[in-house]
């Protein structure tokens, strides 16, 4: 899973990106200072799989990870190349989800790029970038398939679908809010629409705001109705950047007493990969031996064969069965042939699908 983190330029992007990675990415208060974009490797957390290291005593436990791309502030051209604009447009076409950092709060301390605190015209600023950029992209798509459509019925099919994404986009909407049936989603999967990326807009507000209800940042509200308006299904989240950056520096029992002190249960990132595992649609299951411990992320609704497949390509074309068991039973029972002896490991095959918390073992042969 790859996500992108963009927004207009001092929003906290850079901030966010380094506690997020610990990768140290410059964070300067001027824009512009991250031209290339940083990339981070993070571990999802999972309980599960720590219960799981006190029963396998694995040499190796191996937790999903989530891939973060600090991509440079963004500003009004950005489509136009403004601000090295084209360069991060190519960017972000590259990730599978948007993590859209706005400003929600006050003060002077931090210059903003438009020289006020205004998170629905920030957003617009950024959604209308993405926008215009999409449309250059579709006009050139529309062209191509009016001349297959002549005698496709495919191609028919596709150009209705890209001229309704047109008329939204000329509207000022996202390419997200237009619905598509399963035939058009297929053929229009090579189309890489920046603004029909998943997105989660994350909220960075002060710390006085983290422990109280969101709906009491003005700013907050004012970024929730522009969503809502909009019309997207988006994930809205609320950070505290800075705050990030202070939990980064402790360790695990530390940042569990911080946020107790901050009066807060969850830090931004538990938070940003929840949502992004909801807004994706993604679950994970789990292999455990002596050898190794180890979430695997797939998509919801994987059969078991392409779950195997994650592993190794031979384990799905050699695809027998599936021995299941919940991690819950599992770590109930104590251990694997507990769960065997009393019946609870089941035995699957090619048309089952995977559900979140599975451990499994798959038998194979090629």
């Amino acid at each position: 899973m790859k996500l992108g983190i963009v927004g207009l330029p001092n929003v906290g992007k850079s901030t966010l990106f380094n506690a997020l990675t610990k990768a140290g990415a410059e964070s300067a208060n001027y824009p512009f200072c991250t031209i290339d974009p940083n990339v981070g490797v993070v571990p999802v957390p999972d309980e599960r799989l720590d219960k799981l290291a006190v029963l396998y005593h694995p040499k190796k436990v191996t937790p999903a990870v989530i891939e973060f791309v600090d991509i440079a502030g963004l500003v009004k051209g950005a489509s136009h190349g403004e601000g090295l604009g084209n360069k991060f447009l190519s960017h972000i076409r590259e990730v599978d989800a948007i993590v859209h950092v706005v400003r929600c709060f006050g003060g002077t301390d931090v210059i903003h790029v438009e020289n006020s605190v205004d998170p629905a015209r920030d957003v617009d600023i950024i959604n209308t970038e993405l926008i215009l950029a999409d449309l250059e992209l579709l006009e050139r798509r529309i062209d191509r398939t009016r001349k297959q459509a002549k005698g496709e019925k495919s191609a028919l099919t596709e150009l209705a679908a890209l001229e309704r994404i047109q008329e939204a986009l000329s509207d000022g909407k996202n390419a997200r809010s237009v619905s598509l049936s399963e035939e058009e989603k297929v053929l229009l999967a090579d189309l890489p629409l920046l603004s029909g990326k998943p997105v989660i807009y994350c909220a960075n507000v002060d710390e006085a705001s983290l422990s109280k209800p969101a709906e009491e940042n003005p700013y907050y509200v004012s970024l929730k109705n522009f969503v809502e308006a909009g019309g997207e299904q988006a994930e809205i989240i609320t950070v505290c950047a800075g705050i990030e950056a202070e939990l980064s520096e402790l360790s695990e029992d530390e940042q569990q007493a911080f946020l107790a002190e901050l009066g807060v249960t969850d830090s931004g990132l538990a938070k940003l990969i929840r949502a992004s595992y909801r807004l994706l649609g993604y679950i994970s299951y789990l292999t455990a031996g002596e050898p190794e411990v180890r979430a695997w992320t797939i998509v919801r609704g994987t059969k078991a064969p392409q779950a195997a497949g994650k592993i190794h390509s031979d384990f799905e074309r050699g695809f027998i069965r599936a021995e299941v068991v919940p991690c819950e039973v599992l770590l109930e029972k104590g251990s694997y042939n507990a769960c065997k002896e009393a019946g609870l490991v089941r035995s699957e095959g090619k048309d089952y699908v995977m559900q979140d918390g599975d451990v499994v073992l798959f038998r194979f042969n090629v």
